[in-house]
């Protein structure tokens, strides 16, 4: 989940990491009244989930009332980077002395959080390369005060880092950014812009968060998400054709990946092993209802998993929903030669032996014009 910016930022500042003083607008005679009270100098920033906003026309600058309220009747309303406007956040400006970059984020080589730094931060920062110092922090121990000195370089500006280190784990964050942070004259360090991205897998712990960030912004994701989260189910809805259902998150990216490699494109993301297989029906109903779906792959492989459990809850869902499209499926590992044969006898669906060939027999199907399938 994508926090918008105004709510990540009280969230750091309750934390105490200083932020500039500003409130978010919906129309341009508030946003007026907001840089009266901030005494007329304001940054004007389109609240969207989107990075470069400054590159995009996202973020206008105002040295007064009148000047807010006609920058931010320009804003609001447009699209930026592809997003509808419907508010901005005004802001007091800063008196930025040097701009900085402070990053967590969950890191995936390492499995742990990784602490990312740079004393040139700024809208460029992806451009920086080598200044960017990497610093993988052991989870049980966190960022202790010493580390977070050696790599600042001064107490003020490590504990900002460890400020942000406390709301990255007590948030279930995936990604926390500042960028940039501002060193302001006085010394004083003030976050300017502040991404942070929650796991969304963490919504049990996080209700209040979740239920904040969805009434200020409407339900999160497309309505097809928004029923699958409803069910319990991680789906991710794609612009592809090609229908997919697996277990695990692991191979059902890998299935994705071979969807892309053989010329196709997926039309979701959704697993359902564990016990996911037992909603199967609705899953598919959820797959089905995306009418860009032209095929439907099922790439089942399994460990401790059994293949032939998965298979029984996908055969009972089609026998139960009679879809029209065509199925393709590739089924391996514990169970497989109950799962293979239920999907022969009860579907009438030869499963294929080379998960690449069931691959390349979706996209095909998918690319058939409509009324030309059997």
């Amino acid at each position: 989940m994508n926090v918008p910016e105004y709510i990540a930022k009280s969230l750091i500042r309750d934390a105490g990491i200083v932020t500039p003083d500003g409130e978010v607008a919906r129309d341009s005679r508030a946003a007026a009244e907001q840089a009266r009270r901030l005494g007329g100098r304001v940054a004007i920033k389109a609240q969207i989930p989107a990075g470069k906003r400054g590159k995009s026309g996202g973020i206008a600058f105002a040295d007064s009332p009148a000047e807010t309220e006609e920058k931010a009747a320009a804003l609001l309303g447009s699209e930026v980077a592809g997003h509808p406007v419907d508010a901005v956040l005004v802001e007091a400006a800063a008196d930025i002395e040097r701009e900085l970059y402070v990053a967590i984020l969950n890191d995936g080589s390492t499995r742990g959080p990784l602490l990312l730094f740079s004393r040139e931060g700024g809208i460029e920062i992806e451009e920086q390369g080598e200044t960017i110092l990497r610093k993988e922090l052991d989870i049980r121990t966190g960022l202790d005060p010493a580390t977070a000195r050696e790599i600042a370089g001064d107490d003020a500006l490590a504990g900002v880092m460890q400020k942000m280190y406390e709301r990255f784990i007590a948030l279930d964050c995936e990604l926390l950014e500042i960028n940039p942070l501002a060193r302001e004259r006085s010394g004083r360090y003030v976050a300017l812009d502040c991404k942070m991205t929650i796991d969304d897998s963490s919504r049990p712990r996080q209700k209040e968060l979740f239920a904040r960030v969805e009434s200020a912004s409407g339900p999160l994701g497309t309505a097809l998400e928004q029923r699958a989260r409803e069910a319990g189910l991680y789906f991710i809805e794609l612009d592809g054709e090609v229908g997919v259902l697996a277990n695990g998150a692991g191979l059902t990216m890998t299935t994705l990946d071979a969807v892309h490699l053989h010329g196709g494109k997926p039309a979701n993301f959704l697993e359902i092993g564990g016990e996911a297989y037992t909603k199967a029906t609705v899953a598919l109903e959820i797959v089905l209802a995306n009418p860009r779906v032209r095929s439907v792959l099922v790439n089942f492989c399994g460990a401790f998993a059994r293949t032939d459990v998965m298979a029984e809850g996908v055969v009972q869902a089609h026998e139960t929903l009679r879809p029209s499209i065509p199925f393709f499926f590739s089924i391996h590992g514990t169970g497989e030669e109950r799962a293979i044969a239920m999907v022969r006898e009860r579907l009438g669906i030869e499963p294929f032996d080379v998960m690449d060939d069931a691959v390349k027999a979706a996209i095909a199907a998918a690319r058939e014009p409509a009324g030309v399938r059997a």
